[in-house]
């Protein structure tokens, strides 16, 4: 009998799984290890989050996909606030923001003889989503270089941009989201990181922005995430938001799929994104995080490239090849995630990550300066 192939063969080892040696050697270190590479929150869950969640908890029937009215109209309210979106568009919660990335292509419909097109140093769960549909996957930061075709389907952008930090300037943007238009593909904007913009001259917009979209969610989706912004990782909560056509397609689907984010986790949510005060107290948690990780690499000799905003550094050490500097890093007890796994274009570099302890960022440049 002939069994299909299974669909791990389509996929490459996890990602994270790759740096089990180097975090073995940083875990030698005699002080510990200082775990810059994944990017997972570490500060408390808010309490106002924390209270909604327990006072939900008494919930024996199945939630709505679509995710209650009071959701639906957070979620709406905080994109409008935040996105600079007017009336219009379609919302809807996810579980997290990263089983929309992977499955959107799925979603979508996509498959074997269609095109996606992702940046030329990205998240690696974007081209995962290609390779479990059977696509094929265009990495490039210049839609130029993909020529006249008709078979582009999805056009992922992000910004700011994850691993580099960089911020795509609202022409940019619009210039994919008319490209795309003109042959029928959808925009993905991956806005994970919209809220932590650190420079002045390179404000984050977001692809619903009149000024990027002109006003018309045609063809256009945000992807959000209250991962970092609330501390949220564990709950798994994010939400999509933009084209109320595609919108409804990805509600339908989800339905029969039975992705739904639970109920508890849905009055979390109408918190999380009603209360600003606890993302501003850990916004400021991360510049404080920031400004020290900046000043310790830089002082060590690193350069630094984009990180105008998100969650990281984007650095490399004179031109060494990535995993030479992962190691370095690992002999002083500090993991870093190296470049290359965010594609070739990363393979001199480094991502450092501003999700550790107050403490443990103190103790970097002391580790940074060892022998």
């Amino acid at each position: 009998m002939n069994r299909p192939a299974p669909v791990s063969s389509r996929l490459p080892d996890f990602t994270w799984d790759t740096l089990d040696a180097a975090a073995a050697l940083a875990a030698a270190h005699p002080d510990g290890m200082i775990n810059l590479s994944i990017g997972t929150p570490v500060d408390p869950v808010p309490e106002v989050i924390r209270r909604a969640l327990a006072d939900a908890s008494d919930a024996p029937g199945y939630p709505l996909t679509a995710g209650t009215p009071a959701l639906r109209e957070a979620m709406a309210t905080w994109v409008g606030r935040t996105c600079g979106a007017a009336d219009g568009f379609g919302v809807l919660p996810t579980v997290g923001s990263k089983e929309l990335v992977a499955w959107l292509p799925t979603l979508l419909g996509i498959g074997p003889g269609d095109v996606v097109v992702v940046p030329s140093v990205c998240y690696p769960t974007y081209s995962d989503g290609v390779r479990l549909v059977g696509a094929t996957e265009v990495r490039t930061d210049s839609l130029t270089a993909v020529g006249p075709t008709s078979r582009v389907r999805l056009v992922w952008v992000n910004s700011p941009a994850n691993p580099t930090g960089r911020v795509l300037p609202a022409a940019h943007l619009r210039k994919v989201v008319e490209w795309a238009r003109e042959r029928g593909a959808v925009v993905a904007s991956d806005e994970c990181y919209l809220p932590l913009g650190w420079s002045a001259d390179a404000a984050p917009v977001s692809v619903l922005s009149p000024e990027v979209c002109g006003g018309s969610y045609e063809g256009v989706l945000a992807v959000h995430s209250l991962s970092k912004r609330s501390n949220l990782a564990g709950y798994r909560a994010g939400l999509v938001a933009g084209d109320p056509t595609l919108v409804a397609e990805l509600l339908k689907v989800r339905k029969h799929a039975g992705m739904i984010v639970p109920a508890p986790v849905q009055a979390a949510m109408v918190a999380a994104l009603t209360d600003d005060r606890h993302a501003d107290e850990q916004r400021e948690r991360y510049r404080a995080r920031r400004e020290a990780l900046l000043t310790a690499f830089t002082g060590a000799g690193f350069t630094v490239e984009h990180s105008e905003a998100g969650l990281y550094l984007w650095l490399s050490r004179g031109g060494e090849e990535c995993w030479q500097t992962v190691d370095w890093l690992a002999r002083r007890g500090i993991l870093a995630a190296a470049g290359a796994l965010y594609g070739p274009a990363g393979s001199h570099h480094v991502r450092i990550a501003f999700t550790a302890t107050d403490e443990q960022v103190a103790a970097v440049p002391g580790r940074l300066a060892e022998a």
